[in-house]
């Protein structure tokens, strides 16, 4: 593929880019009654409001132009079918797979994977269930009452975030907690609260051996025995999603507690998966299987659809252009609902562990912006802390609000008063407020013309800030399943868009290596020779410690 910066779409993006930088959203508004209408889209329970980006009729078929040059909807067809495209790794990339409800074969190396697909979900199913009615018992005949799961990256977030966002469908006899940061007081602290008569663990690790996930199973192993147990207990209070069956019944759990997982599956697109075992404690399997329906919907949207009403698409390639040629560095994520608060974590990994690359898929070092910075926190917290910087720093940052229209038990004041925040925000961003305006707010002031004009030039707001807003009828576990998939699916056309593999991560792996080399030379079964001085010298002061 030739370098993006040779396609004639680049070209006429840069172009377009020097006009727009001195046009104003509030100009396009006030000349365009109908611009919020054109620049909205809805599918799969998802309302997307993009009209306040600084964007035109041009600057949109330009950049559907450039998807079109950098080959996506070949990208999206060689991923559903199964190809190699995670090519350092050699791997399919079918994380689709595990929510495909299409009735249709998914070929891996020439085996349709659907079988094992299904039987997994089977398994699934009848575990969630014999543990939700009481028939799981644990080692004393009690049932299972809380749920400890175990896990990090991938293995943790999608399934603790799925979970917190639905939680209003929470089965409210079992308690589920995640464990995942190798610090010995996260663990400690949930088991503290835990009966070990009463508990579950679940233990996520493709490889039984990732190195915080087995820590915290040793730990919570240690415990669990020192509490009274006996080894045999094991088997009926610990279970694993994992590929080593071997190691797992090592450790002493039952062979058919041990949910596999398939070598095309990453960690960070796998709560689809058998990693997703806690969201079905935690919320049912059928509303799991509703999880998963909302995607296979937002994958059916994202295969079907033109660019022109495609919502990952358009997500897709906003993002490109305020990356590569407005000047953005980073990414907001601002949920307004308190459940989906953790929300901006998921997408931060999904995304940055995705696109964070500098080389090509051909090897070669990109000349050009890739993957931002992702970040945010839930409404209305932010907007008394870092909303200042979006509003009135130089910085461009573009925005995306969420918001659902219909929340369970709350009532219309906080849910309004949530609302019309949400929605001001995103005005205040577009708009901002002239210095004219609030040179003529202070007129009654007691002020001096000089001071009336420094004052006034503080509270000048420069507006034109980009913001998406996405409107979900509610935050069902369809609707989240959705929205999942969206995010997902954008992040894939961006990295196709830029030439990256999306679905290897080195420098993760570099940094699992590294560190266990560290814990190695800490513990004394290795020298500290081939270190480096400055990591040899605070390893050093670790142990006098």
């Amino acid at each position: 593929m030739e370098r993006i910066r040779h396609t004639q779409a680049w070209a006429t993006l840069e172009t377009l880019s020097t006009s727009v930088k001195r046009q104003h959203m509030r100009d396009w508004f006030a000349n365009d009654k109908n611009r919020a209408a054109k620049y909205t889209t809805s599918a799969c329970g998802i309302t997307l409001d993009y009209s306040k980006n600084r964007i035109t009729e041009d600057v949109l078929t330009a950049l559907f132009e450039l998807a079109e040059q950098r080959q996506v909807s070949e990208k999206i067809t060689a991923m559903f079918s199964g190809e190699i495209i995670n090519t350092t790794e050699h791997r399919a990339v079918l994380h689709t797979a595990l929510r495909n409800f299409s009735g249709e074969p998914v070929m891996v190396d020439g085996e349709d994977v659907m079988p094992s697909v299904f039987a997994t979900l089977d398994k699934m199913k009848a575990f969630t269930e014999s543990v939700q009615s009481g028939a799981h018992k644990g080692c004393t005949g009690k049932s299972i009452k809380k749920v400890v799961c175990i896990g990090i990256g991938g293995s943790f977030l999608g399934p603790k975030i799925v979970t917190e966002a639905l939680k209003s469908h929470q089965n409210k006899a079992l308690d589920v907690r995640f464990v995942a940061n190798v610090d010995a007081c996260h663990i400690h602290d949930v088991l503290s609260e835990c009966d070990y008569k009463e508990t579950l663990f679940v233990m996520s690790s493709k490889s039984f051996s990732t190195q915080e996930t087995l820590q915290n199973t040793l730990t919570a192993k240690a415990w669990f025995l020192q509490q009274g147990a006996t080894e045999a207990d094991i088997a009926k209070h610990f279970v694993a999603v994992s590929s080593n069956v071997k190691a797992a019944t090592e450790f002493g759990m039952a062979a058919e507690n041990v949910f596999p997982m398939a070598d095309w599956v990453g960690g960070r697109y796998s709560l689809w998966s058998a990693i997703g075992l806690p969201i079905c404690l935690a919320i049912g399997f059928d509303n799991f299987r509703q999880v998963l329906q909302g995607a296979y919907e937002m994958d059916v949207h994202t295969q079907t659809t033109p660019f022109a009403s495609n919502l990952p698409v358009i997500l897709a390639v906003l993002g490109v252009w305020y990356r590569n040629f407005m000047g953005a560095q980073s990414h907001v994520l601002l949920p307004y609902y308190h459940y989906l608060r953790g929300f901006p974590a998921y997408v931060q990994q999904l995304d940055m562990e995705s696109n964070g690359k500098s080389t090509t898929l051909n090897g070669l070092t990109v000349d050009h912006g890739t993957g931002p910075i992702i970040w945010g926190s839930e409404g209305t917290n932010g907007q008394h802390s870092f909303h200042q910087l979006i509003h009135q720093s130089n910085l461009p940052i573009p925005a995306d609000f969420m918001l659902p229209i219909k929340v369970p038990n709350q009532d219309n004041t906080h849910h309004a008063m949530l609302a019309s925040n949400c929605f001001g925000q995103t005005q205040a961003m577009m708009q901002g407020k002239t210095f004219e305006e609030c040179y003529q707010d202070l007129a009654d002031q007691d002020l001096s013309d000089k001071e009336r004009s420094i004052l006034a030039a503080h509270k000048t707001m420069p507006g034109n800030k980009p913001s998406n807003t996405l409107l979900f009828d509610q935050l069902d576990p369809k609707t989240m399943g959705a929205l999942v998939a969206l995010y997902e699916h954008k992040v894939l056309i961006q990295g196709a868009i830029w030439d990256l593999n999306s679905f290897d991560q080195w420098g993760v792996e570099l940094g699992k290596v590294l560190g266990n080399d560290v814990l190695d030379v800490i513990k004394g079964a290795k020298d500290n020779e081939h270190l480096d001085a400055s990591t040899a010298a605070l390893i050093a002061q670790f142990n006098r410690g």
